[in-house]
């Protein structure tokens, strides 16, 4: 049994950069030491230089301070640059898992996935870790550190600006509280205008050739403008909150500069101190203001966080036994039900039959009837609610999701091509693909010739969802994938649907071979050509199984069925 894993999560994948914060702590330190180079040297310029008249002094102490300008800008630089790159291994980090939690999340949830993009959220949380805004909150707890200097000046300046921070943070606190439904409005109004936009381009030959484009340009309005609402309501109150803050600072700054002119002319401080401690008020107040200006990049990473989160723990689910030996003897279906995932429903229920090496089973049946579901559940993308489906004894979730791989082949109805070339296609991406092994596969499904007189032959690029290719064609290649390295259980949907005479006869002939090599076919069809190389029938009717045996008797008898005759018409003629 392999050893369990934690979940990666956003915080382990930051608690990697701790040596990375460390050092941005000490930068900081050292950055907010620098800070009080402007109040030091206006608290020389008032009380010595202008006392004393001296010229050189204050050419050395402007020299002074241009030096350590120049040093607090570069290690601003370096500090920026760190943020920018722990951005980016926390992305790295996540990438792999995030992957495949868009993978698994959609199988687990079904249609309630449909919301949930935890790339978009990894973005998110880069983002904000790349912006000004952890520097302002690795520079809020050197905030006491000033209060205390003004409390050094005078008590009465202290107290000042202890209780302008006192309720600038109040402020914050209320922007906080006040900023989380609108942020959260603004992340689902952009999910539903972005999954409008997908869904469009997805189906773009259906919008045009139906004159769809203007109602779905209608309704993608009718977001947007919904969207730009919620931006701007969250907008409105992050700019009031970020304006009274300004002006509350600005009029602590004056008042600060009042008081201290006071106590100024009661001799109580010096002309330079008061100048000195309006400059440190205000920037022990710079971090707050900063942050309150990136509140909501901060509020919407801190929600993008907990929902990538909760993604990444619902999607680390591949639990199964490594170097489990692959089945290579017989299929057993026991009183399955299953359901779309997430759905409560159930759509296909007692199904029961066994299935040895060398068997090819036809599933036949009227439409919706529940064939496409079984096939699902075959391969494991829809979970067994009652029943299971075992290989070799084994239910499928034994095995480790990669050792699945090895003995599934699927062809479902869409044979989904992805953007690479054909051989990268039929070989399932793997990087140590043998060449041969591909060509096999190829031919095994009468595709290689098709392939030979596409330009670059195996080098071809298909393009996204093989859009460079014909509806057969994508479906003669997902066949080749799916028969790629011999797997003992191949599951096929509708693999006729798109294919021509020359086709379905090649179909006919990988099947056959595939059974002499000791594999479980499974085909779900609609057209009798299909049936032509199995040796089993199983009809399903009304999310049901009706009738399971061999090919010749289930077809002879399936018209004596009730309300079998004209749904499963033809299927007779099938050999």
């Amino acid at each position: 049994m392999r050893p369990s894993t934690r979940t990666m999560t956003v915080a382990g994948a930051i608690r990697t950069c701790r040596s990375a914060f460390l050092s941005i702590f000490i930068v900081s330190a050292v950055l907010n030491l620098l800070m009080l180079t402007g109040p030091l040297f206006m608290l020389q310029v008032y009380d010595r230089v202008l006392a004393s008249a001296s010229v050189p002094t204050l050419v050395v102490l402007s020299g002074i301070a241009l030096g350590l300008y120049a040093f607090s800008g570069l290690l601003d630089i370096l500090r920026s640059r760190a943020f920018a790159r722990i951005g980016t291994r926390v992305h790295a980090a996540l990438a792999a898992p995030v992957l495949t939690a868009n993978i698994r999340i959609p199988i687990l949830a079904g249609q309630r996935a449909a919301g949930v993009h935890p790339d978009r959220d990894l973005d998110v949380v880069r983002r904000f870790l790349a912006s000004p805004g952890p520097a302002a909150i690795f520079d809020l707890p050197f905030m006491p550190f000033y209060f205390l200097l003004v409390f050094l000046f005078h008590t009465w300046l202290g107290v000042m600006a202890l209780g302008g921070g006192v309720l600038i943070f109040a402020l914050v606190v209320a922007n906080e509280f006040t900023a989380r439904a609108p942020t959260r409005e603004v992340g689902q109004r952009t999910a539903a205008q972005s999954k409008l936009s997908e869904t469009a381009r997805r189906s773009a030959e259906v919008v045009t050739a139906m004159g769809m484009r203007e109602r779905f340009a209608h309704r993608y309005g009718q977001l947007l403008a919904e969207t730009y609402a919620a931006q701007e309501r969250s907008s409105d109150r992050s700019n009031f909150y970020s304006s009274l803050i300004k002006l509350l600072r600005l009029v602590l700054q004056s008042a600060m500069l009042g008081l201290g002119a006071y106590l100024a002319i009661r001799q109580e401080i010096t002309p330079g101190v008061m100048i000195a401690s309006s400059i440190i008020m205000a920037r022990a107040l710079a971090p707050i203001e900063q942050a309150v200006s990136h509140w909501p990049a901060f509020v919407a990473a801190r929600q993008a966080s907990g929902r990538l989160n909760q993604a990444l723990k619902q999607a680390d689910g591949d639990a199964g036994t490594a170097d489990l030996p692959l089945p290579r003897a017989e299929l057993t279906v026991d009183q399955l039900a299953t359901s779309a995932p997430g759905e409560p429903m159930v759509l296909l229920q007692g199904v029961g039959f066994a299935l040895k090496a060398g068997d090819a089973v036809g599933v036949i049946g009227p439409s919706g009837s529940g064939k496409t579901s079984l096939a699902r559940a075959l391969v494991g993308v829809w979970p067994a609610l009652k029943g299971a489906v075992r290989l070799d004894g084994s239910t499928l979730d034994q095995w480790t999701e990669a050792d699945r791989g090895r003995f599934v082949g699927y062809l479902p109805q869409d044979a989904e091509l992805f953007d690479g070339t054909v051989a990268e296609n039929i070989a399932r991406f793997d990087p140590n693909a043998d060449m041969a092994a591909i060509v096999e596969a190829a031919r095994l499904c009468g595709v290689h010739k098709l392939i030979a007189k596409l330009p670059d032959g195996y080098n071809c690029r298909v393009g996204e969802g093989g859009a460079r290719l014909s509806a057969g064609q994508r479906q003669r290649l997902g066949l080749a994938r799916a028969l790629y390295g011999a797997p003992f259980l191949i599951v096929l949907d509708e693999p006729n649907s798109n294919l021509d005479v020359e086709g379905e006869q090649a179909l006919a002939a990988a099947i056959a071979t595939m059974r002499q090599r000791g594999s479980i076919v499974v085909v779900v069809a609609h057209r009798k050509s299909a049936l032509a190389a199995v040796n089993k029938v199983l009809l399903i009717q009304n999310g049901q199984q009706a009738a399971f045996g061999d090919r010749d008797e289930i077809l002879s008898k399936v018209a004596l069925l009730p309300g079998a005759a004209t749904q499963t018409e033809g299927y007779a003629h099938a050999v």
